[in-house]
């Protein structure tokens, strides 16, 4: 029931079965968010298999028996498979044919109601489908049948006399066709419209005209699918503050109108999006690296098999909290091998991931940096054996000021962080016509990833980091910040996007 960037529409229901899941079959307008949740009942969302089914300009559409075949082969073979859909699966979704060859094939299935498109558009834009004066029904139309030239699928004449509102999905460009046909069936060309665009979204666009002036209303907008198109006395019946205007709307998002990339890993990009989300921004993902599990486990096993000879243990991201409690559960053991140790922590959020595992940091310094974490650890240490959980790469001034303090000092690389090689097409894009106006930046590494993703044409958007430090790697690769967080959060981030406006 959402598109990207959209807030995530979708049945609790829906939503339960998509927890479940252990293959995703979704469409490209289905919002990234709820792609977030797929796996997680089942704690095992690494091993989820999501299979984009394409999208138009950009790759290979999958066919819709190539489709048809896809689920069947993934159900045969044990998984749990969801067919995440768009809106609502019953309303224009080629539904029938799926279920006819999961029929065929003797799979058992369950349909889960969704918010098909002319329910959250009208109720975002604040007009109202049915109306107890001037509209008693409503009736779903696509616009693709008017391709036909005599229109012997859709029957515009029984439509022109229909008692109630008319909602056009996929009518934009033959809107001409069926709107002058209507008014040739009998339809007064009086009759109010409304055009709304990427309904749901920051960038919402609502445009009211009338069926007589649709036309050429929208040949000079040049305004493009998707849009849903109501046509009816109902549309005089709109609220006057719908949900993304007017001024209250304005100040209660700051960021209204405004397309903010966000680079962080997939896994990790969820709660910056559903905050920017809520401050009225439009958002597209690209992240810049990917974090996986190490090349093997045997270092970080022999080290979990020792806990007990360490007295701190000292995470530096929420990532290395994450692989590193995983692993010690993994190979059999569970948080009694931690007994022994005291915890330190970079930043709130990895404070956070270790509260996850029902445990406390120790130790999280003002200024979530290396430096003021080896600095506040420094007079516990002394004599101490302190074991760093680290990624891949990442640079050494914690070991260093750790080992100068006096501490006995070991390390083990617990994830791999390496950068994406290539772009989105569809970011790129946006990038390099200069659409997207900031572009989150959470760490040095994705800092130098991007400036190797995109080169000048990062110049095209404002940056914005998510630290000083961040800020000096952007600045040393010719890249300057727009924007320096003073909080180094996601919060903080946020905030000095607002305050740069």
């Amino acid at each position: 029931g959402a598109g990207p960037g959209e807030p995530s529409l979708i049945t609790l229901r829906g939503l339960e079965l998509l927890q479940r899941a252990e293959v995703v079959f979704y469409d490209y307008l289905v919002n990234p968010l709820l792609i977030e949740h797929a796996g997680l009942l089942e704690k095992r969302k690494r091993s989820v298999e999501l299979i984009c089914l394409g999208r138009h300009g950009e790759g290979r559409l999958v066919s819709q028996v190539e489709i048809n075949e896809r689920m069947v082969a993934a159900a045969q073979a044990g998984k749990m498979v969801v067919r995440l859909k768009g809106g609502d699966p019953a309303i224009f979704g080629r539904t029938a044919e799926e279920i006819a060859a999961l029929e065929a094939a003797h799979i058992p299935y369950e349909v889960v109601p969704g918010v098909t498109s002319a329910l959250a558009a009208s109720s975002y834009a604040g007009i109202p489908l049915t109306h107890r004066d001037v509209a008693s029904c409503v009736a779903f139309v696509t616009g693709q049948e008017c391709r036909d030239k005599e229109f012997d699928s859709l029957d515009l004449a029984s439509l022109a006399k229909f008692p109630g509102t008319l909602v056009f999905y996929m009518g934009v460009t033959t809107a001409p066709r069926w709107s002058t046909e209507l008014i040739a069936q009998g339809k007064p060309a009086a009759t109010p419209v409304a055009i709304i665009r990427h309904a749901t979204l920051a960038d919402q666009q609502v445009v009211k005209t009338t069926l007589g002036e649709l036309a050429d209303v929208l040949a000079p907008r040049k305004m493009r699918p998707p849009a849903i198109i109501i046509v009816g006395e109902a549309v005089s019946a709109a609220t006057q503050q719908p949900w993304f205007g007017g001024s209250a709307g304005q100040s209660a998002k700051p960021l209204l109108g405004k397309l903010v990339l966000v680079t962080r890993p997939e896994h990790q990009s969820a709660d910056m999006l559903r905050e920017l989300h809520s401050l009225g921004a439009t958002t597209l993902s690209q992240p810049a690296i990917e974090i996986s599990p190490p090349a093997h486990w045997q270092e970080v096993d022999r080290e979990i098999a020792e806990l007990a000879k360490y007295d701190w243990l000292v995470f530096s991201s929420a990532n290395g909290v994450h692989y590193f409690l995983n692993r010690i559960f993994e190979s059999g053991h569970d948080l009694r091998q931690l007994g022994g140790c005291q915890f330190a922590a970079i930043g709130p959020a990895t404070a956070e991931a270790l509260q996850e595992f029902h445990l406390h940091a120790d130790l999280q310094p003002a200024e979530y940096r290396a430096e003021a974490l080896a600095g506040e650890l420094a007079p516990q240490v002394q004599g101490k054996r302190v074991l760093l959980l680290r990624a891949s790469r990442g640079r050494e001034v914690l070991a260093e000021m750790l080992t100068a303090a006096g501490a006995h000092v070991s390390q083990v690389v617990v994830y791999t962080s390496r950068d994406v090689q290539q772009p989105s097409p569809q970011v790129l894009a946006a990038l390099q016509s200069g659409k997207i106006d900031w572009v989150t930046v959470t760490s040095s590494a994705i800092a130098r990833s991007l400036v190797q993703l995109f080169s000048e044409d990062l110049k095209n958007a404002r940056l914005a980091a998510i630290s000083p430090l961040t800020a000096e790697v952007l600045a040393e690769l010719g890249y300057p910040a727009a924007a320096i967080a003073s909080e180094y959060t996601t919060a903080g981030l946020l905030a000095a996007i607002v305050a740069a406006g």
